[in-house]
Protein backbone atom coordinates (compact mmCIF):
# COMPACT_ATOMS: atom_id res chain seq x y z
CA UNK A 1 0.00 0.00 0.00
CA UNK A 2 1.54 3.87 -0.42
CA UNK A 3 0.83 6.54 1.28
CA UNK A 4 0.81 9.96 0.00
CA UNK A 5 1.13 12.97 2.83
CA UNK A 6 0.70 16.16 1.22
CA UNK A 7 3.14 18.60 3.42
CA UNK A 8 2.34 22.85 2.82
CA UNK A 9 4.08 25.78 4.08
CA UNK A 10 2.81 29.36 4.05
CA UNK A 11 4.95 32.10 2.85
CA UNK A 12 5.19 35.94 2.93
CA UNK A 13 7.18 37.65 0.81
CA UNK A 14 7.75 41.07 1.38
CA UNK A 15 8.30 42.45 -2.15
CA UNK A 16 9.99 45.17 -1.24
CA UNK A 17 13.28 43.72 0.07
CA UNK A 18 15.36 41.37 -1.60
CA UNK A 19 15.87 37.89 -1.99
CA UNK A 20 16.50 35.94 1.16
CA UNK A 21 15.99 38.67 3.06
CA UNK A 22 14.90 38.12 7.11
CA UNK A 23 11.38 40.06 6.13
CA UNK A 24 10.77 36.82 4.16
CA UNK A 25 8.90 34.56 6.42
CA UNK A 26 7.75 30.72 5.96
CA UNK A 27 5.33 29.26 8.22
CA UNK A 28 4.32 25.82 9.43
CA UNK A 29 0.71 26.18 9.37
CA UNK A 30 -2.18 28.62 9.12
CA UNK A 31 -2.37 29.44 12.86
CA UNK A 32 1.41 30.11 12.99
CA UNK A 33 0.77 32.73 10.17
CA UNK A 34 -2.42 34.24 11.45
CA UNK A 35 -0.61 34.90 14.68
CA UNK A 36 2.64 36.39 12.64
CA UNK A 37 0.58 38.82 10.43
CA UNK A 38 -1.60 40.17 13.85
CA UNK A 39 1.28 41.23 15.52
CA UNK A 40 3.46 42.43 11.81
CA UNK A 41 0.78 42.54 9.18
CA UNK A 42 -2.69 43.17 9.44
CA UNK A 43 -3.03 43.23 5.96
CA UNK A 44 -0.62 40.68 4.82
CA UNK A 45 -1.00 37.26 3.35
CA UNK A 46 0.78 34.25 2.93
CA UNK A 47 0.75 31.79 -0.14
CA UNK A 48 0.39 28.14 0.55
CA UNK A 49 3.08 26.02 -1.06
CA UNK A 50 3.41 22.35 -1.35
CA UNK A 51 6.91 20.53 0.02
CA UNK A 52 8.58 18.18 -2.68
CA UNK A 53 11.38 15.99 -1.76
Amino acid sequence: MIVFVFVFVFVFVNTAKQVGDKDHNVFADVEAAEKWFEENDPEGVAFEYEVLE
